[in-house]
């Protein structure tokens, strides 16, 4: 059963980690090509998604490990297109990693929006 107070905070945060993310990819002077709308947008919506998955995800597991999972899922069809550069890849798994521990975090314990069945 879904709480709506725990899709919604998981949801707005991660939309804010996506903002953040996309910051962070945007704001690096030293890439050979900079980085498009498109992928941008992208960025955005593969964290906000991660952050709906984490807010509707019935996996009984602690909030940590909850978040280590969603994050390594959410975060694989974001790297497979950077696979060429496997420090990308590997730091935009690592980072899904931290925004879903966060996001959890954020979530579960700051709001108390636990997880029913949890």
């Amino acid at each position: 059963m879904l709480t709506a107070k725990r899709v919604l905070i998981a949801t707005i945060c991660g939309f804010v980690f996506g903002l953040f993310c996309m910051y962070l990819a945007s704001s690096n002077p030293d890439a050979a090509a900079p980085i498009t709308s498109t992928t941008k947008w992208l960025i955005i919506l593969s964290r906000t998604m991660l952050g709906f998955t984490i807010g509707i995800s019935a996996l009984r597991l602690s909030w940590w490990l909850h978040g280590i999972v969603l994050g390594i899922i959410c975060s694989i069809p974001m790297a497979i297109p950077v696979l060429y550069d496997s420090g990308i890849a590997v730091g935009t798994v690592v980072m899904g990693i931290v925004y879903g521990v966060l996001t959890e975090l954020i979530t579960t314990k700051l709001f108390k929006a636990k997880a029913v069945g949890a």
